[in-house]
């Protein structure tokens, strides 16, 4: 009977279940999309690559352009963690946009994320609903980058020049635009990303 017992509370519940299928499901997906892109992958293929059904994709998202949000969401995480990482160092602030640097030397302009974005991107012009999610996602990442930009310079003793809302958005906006060209031309440094952090937060260049 205890044994009984024992397996019946180790076995996973419905939600868990649901949720290691979603998970399983994005990964996948995100695989196929930086491979093959977002046009040559279909609900099917992806499915069949992670062991489900169709019907267990629809049962976790409303499509391939929910699935693709997902997709992009994952590493959109994993890009902020990057650069919270770099500026909740235990270094000044110099030190923190040097460690902010290094990231961006590894983690931005990767061809293959780029490429899944633009093409995405381009999907917004026919799908109210992707142009929606996007807008609001790069807003909910402008706000976390304001947060995080009032919060380092507070611990630096620091007064911005502009409200952090405004760096915020010019730093995203340099670091798309930066990423972009580096997918074409991985030579480009960006050190330019680096000084331009220190002249918005600091005022001044290193």
């Amino acid at each position: 009977m205890v044994s009984v017992v024992k397996a019946a509370e180790s076995r996973p519940s419905r939600a868990q279940r649901q949720a290691q299928t979603r998970e399983k499901l994005i990964e996948v997906a995100r695989e196929m999309f930086l491979d093959v892109g977002y046009a040559a992958s279909s609900l099917d293929k992806v499915a069949v690559a992670a062991g489900f059904s169709k019907g267990a994709v629809y049962s976790n998202f409303s499509g391939k352009e929910e699935l693709c949000m997902a997709v992009l969401d994952s590493i959109h995480d994993e890009q902020i963690e990057g650069v919270v990482g770099a500026f909740t160092a235990d270094v000044d602030l110099d030190g923190r946009i040097d460690a902010f640097t290094a990231w961006a030397r590894e983690g931005l302009g990767q061809p293959r994320w780029t490429a899944l974005e633009v093409e995405f991107a381009a999907v917004a012009r026919q799908s109210p609903y992707v142009a929606g999610e996007l807008v609001k996602r790069h807003r909910e990442i402008s706000e976390a980058l304001a947060e995080l930009i009032r919060r380092v310079t507070k611990e630096a003793g620091i007064e911005l020049t502009m409200a952090a809302e405004q760096a915020a958005v010019a730093l995203l906006s340099l670091g798309i635009g930066l990423g972009a060209m580096r997918s074409l031309d991985p030579t480009i440094d960006v050190d330019v990303f680096g000084q331009t952090m220190r002249v918005l937060l600091r005022g001044v260049a290193s």
